[in-house]
C-alpha cells in the first residue's frame, strides 16, 4: 500500500515508518518543506493552506499524526491556541483535501486522544462512553476529532484514534520518569488513585497497522487492555528498574507549580480508566496486556 504519514519524524511516526517498510508498503512522508529529489515526500504547509493535492490522488490510506506536543511547554493562551490549531488546522485541511479527490484513499486514520474523557474516576470508558466532562483538554480533541467531518462526509472509512500514553524510551511520560524513578525520587502523584490508561510503543504501532485493513471507523480507543492507577504505575516502574520509590506521594501542588494548574490537572491528576473495547471486538492481539511485561520488554529487564 501506498501510505501517507503526517507527523512522521514525531515519536509515534518514526516508529511506525520502519514498521511499513517490513510489511511492504511505501510510506510517504508530508513536509512543510520542499520535498528532497527523489524522496518520497509530499509538500504541505497547513497555516498557510497549502497542500498539493494531486499528489494525493490514488494513494491507499493516509495516516495523520501532525500536532504539537501536548506537554512540550506551559499552558499559556498563546501556546493553547498552538496546541488546538496544530490539530484543528491541518485535520480540516487534509480531510477536505481528501473528500474533494477523484481518487480518495481508502482509509483516513486520524490523531485523537484519551483525553477527550475528561476526569472520569474508576468509570471504564469504552468508545460508547458519553461525553460529560468540559474543560479544555476535553475541547480541543472534540474540536480535533470534528475537523474529519469532511473525509467521513464523503465515505472515507475514517478512524479517530483515542491514543492513551505511549510508553517508549525514545520519548513521552516514560523518557521524562526514568531518570527520576533510578534516584528514587518519584512517588505516587497526590492521591495516585487516578489511572492511567497506557499503550507501549509495539502496540500503539501495530494498532494503526490493522487499522490500516481493518473495517472499523469512528472513535477508537488505543490503550492496553488493563489500564492501573497511579499508584500501580509508580510501583511496577520501580519495580521492573530494581529500584524503591520514593515513599511519600508527591503532593500535588510540586507538579502545579512546575506545569502550571490546568496543565498538571490534564495531563497528571485527571483520571481515565480506558477499555480498548472496539479493537478487542475486532480481534486485535495485544503484545503487552499487562504493565510489567510491557515495561520489561521497553526495558530489556
Amino acid at each position: 500500500m501506498d501510505i501517507v504519514i503526517t507527523g512522521s519524524s514525531g515519536l509515534i511516526g518514526s516508529a511506525l515508518k520502519p514498521a511499513l517498510i517490513a510489511d511492504g508498503h511505501r510510506p510517504i512522508a508530508m513536509v512543510r518543506r520542499e520535498p528532497k529529489p527523489g524522496a518520497d515526500e509530499i509538500r504541505w504547509d497547513p497555516t498557510s493552506g497549502v497542500i498539493d493535492a494531486d499528489a494525493l490522488e490514488g494513494i491507499d490510506a493516509v495516516i495523520h499524526l501532525a500536532g504539537a506536543g501536548i506537554a512540550d511547554k506551559r499552558w499559556n493562551d498563546s501556546w493553547k491556541k498552538v496546541l488546538v490549531e496544530s490539530r484543528t488546522v491541518s485535520t480540516s485541511l487534509l480531510s477536505s483535501t481528501l473528500a474533494g479527490l477523484q481518487t480518495p484513499p481508502k482509509a483516513f486514520i486520524s490523531g485523537s486522544a484519551i483525553g477527550i474523557y475528561g476526569d472520569r474516576g474508576d468509570e471504564v470508558l469504552t468508545e460508547e462512553s458519553p461525553i460529560t466532562d468540559s474543560n479544555f483538554f476535553v475541547d480541543l480533541v472534540q474540536r480535533w476529532e470534528g475537523a474529519a467531518q469532511s473525509a467521513i462526509d464523503a465515505g472515507i472509512r475514517t478512524t479517530l484514534m483515542r491514543t492513551g500514553i505511549v510508553q517508549s524510551t525514545e520519548g513521552g511520560a516514560l523518557k521524562k520518569q526514568l531518570p527520576l524513578f533510578k534516584f528514587s525520587l518519584v512517588g505516587k502523584l497526590g492521591s495516585g488513585n487516578q489511572y492511567v490508561s497506557w499503550i507501549t510503543m509495539d502496540d500503539q504501532v501495530a494498532a494503526i497497522q490493522h487499522l490500516l485493513t481493518s473495517s472499523l471507523s469512528g472513535p477508537i480507543n488505543i490503550t492496553a487492555p488493563n489500564p492501573v492507577t497511579n499508584a500501580e504505575y509508580t510501583k511496577t516502574l520501580a519495580k521492573v528498574l530494581g529500584r524503591p520509590a520514593f515513599p511519600l506521594p508527591v503532593p500535588t501542588f510540586g507538579p502545579k507549580l512546575l506545569l502550571g494548574g490546568e496543565m498538571a490537572d490534564r495531563i497528571l491528576f485527571d483520571s481515565a480508566r480506558v477499555h480498548p473495547q472496539a479493537l478487542l471486538d475486532d480481534g486485535f492481539t495485544f503484545l503487552h496486556r499487562d504493565l510489567e511485561g510491557g515495561l520489561r520488554a521497553l526495558l530489556g529487564k
